[in-house]
């Protein structure tokens, strides 16, 4: 995917699902999540072990959110990915977007033949920073 489509799918995304976004602040998860947040993105995390995740409310899966999100985020083994895509289709997103080291072409097949875009092996915390660059709250 080119820079320019990454771009806009940056710029036009309001609301993230972020799929295996851990309770555990070491994780590479917590620390992309918790950058969403602080660049004004709504973040929904998607974890079926915790009941919360950086203060907001977590659900079990993409269907629980029980709303429209733009873009679901999967921070979950390649073998994992199937499953939350097609919950991602169900679910009405306009992004899948699979974390670094992450892969499935079948996935990305099923995804873009529903319509939606595809973003595979990119962290969107770096996509974000090279792209758009971090806003700072300095006050």
């Amino acid at each position: 995917m080119k820079d320019a489509q990454i771009e806009k799918i940056l710029k036009e995304s309001k609301t993230i699902a972020v799929v295996g976004l851990s309770a555990d602040p070491a994780k590479a998860s917590q620390g992309v999540g918790r950058y969403l947040l602080s660049q004004g993105y709504e973040v929904i995390p998607v974890n079926p072990s915790a009941d919360e995740v950086l203060g907001l409310k977590s659900y079990p899966d993409v269907p629980s959110i029980g709303r429209p999100v733009d873009v679901v985020d999967i921070f979950r083994p390649s073998e994992a990915v199937l499953p939350i895509v097609a919950q991602a289709i169900a679910a009405g997103a306009k992004v899948v977007w699979m974390q670094e080291g992450i892969f499935h072409a079948e996935a990305e097949r099923q995804a873009k033949a529903a319509g939606l875009q595809v973003v595979m092996n990119r962290c969107m915390m770096k996509e974000h920073y090279r792209l758009i660059g971090a806003k700072l709250d300095v006050d």
